[in-house]
């Protein structure tokens, strides 16, 4: 079969001024153009297209997608096999809410009991996968496998009383950041007390805090896209700016 750019996104589910972008910044280019000028997409550009709208659905950002599928050691089938384990995973994690919110309100019923630790199974199980997707091999490789292991396992006991904590920690880095970035400065007092909210965050996570691992997962911000893109979601600059304010705390900025 073949198709032009509107069949194709009406097919996709997507617009044609996205496959049209996918064209631009070169991750799904027509196999050829007609007489007439209009791009015609073949069986290989559907294949890649959902390879695409899988990455998306997995919340892989575009720059990360363009990096995997233009790299000369991309092989569509073994991205399908892992796009089938990602989505797994992430079919347990949701039945496994489905299952919370369910269990939540036969409680609120009264037709069951349910310990607070139940009620918040599901939450941390989604708090450890974010932190693997977000550190991923290079934790494992920094700090080892057993401390990796130490981490989830300190995530899996937090109580439902000390849930939270992390939460509003994080929200609470974000607005410091945001604003002591406005003073270019991470030496300021507001800067280095965003390191201190973060030092007390990472401490939810790690099994043991040390300022030579800190400094080091600092400096990984502004070279990795995950935390680029999580961090300079709002400011770009910000992953940088934090990385020097945790520098100077942990006096590791020489």
């Amino acid at each position: 079969m073949e198709y032009k750019v509107k069949e194709l996104g009406d097919i996709a589910g997507v617009t044609a001024k996205t496959i049209r972008y996918y064209d631009k910044i070169g991750i799904l280019k027509p196999s050829k153009t007609n007489s007439l000028g209009h791009r015609i997409y073949c069986e290989e550009e559907v294949d890649r297209l959902q390879q695409i709208l899988l990455y998306r659905e997995l919340d892989v950002c575009i720059d990360v997608i363009k990096e995997i599928m233009t790299s000369s050691t991309f092989d569509s089938m073994t991205a399908l096999k892992e796009h089938k384990e990602n989505l797994i995973e992430k079919k347990e994690q949701l039945d496994l809410l489905i299952s919370n919110v369910e269990n939540t309100i036969a409680l609120k019923k009264g037709e069951i009991i349910v310990s607070d630790e139940e009620r918040f199974k599901g939450f941390k199980k989604n708090m450890i996968e974010d932190e693997k997707n977000m550190y991923g091999e290079e934790a494992r490789e920094r700090y080892g496998k057993r401390s990796v292991s130490k981490a989830k396992e300190k995530v899996i006991s937090i109580t439902a009383a000390k849930y939270d904590k992390p939460i509003r920690l994080e929200t609470e880095i974000k607005t410091t950041l945001a604003e002591a970035f406005k003073s270019a400065d991470p030496s300021s007092e507001l800067a280095q007390k965003a390191a201190d909210l973060h030092r007390q965050w990472i401490a939810n996570y790690w099994g043991r805090y040390t300022k030579k691992a800190h400094a080091d997962l600092a400096r990984m911000y502004p070279k990795d896209e995950r935390f680029k893109a999580y961090y300079d979601n709002k400011q770009v600059g910000t992953a940088a700016f934090l990385r020097d304010a945790i520098l100077i705390y942990t006096g590791f900025d020489e």
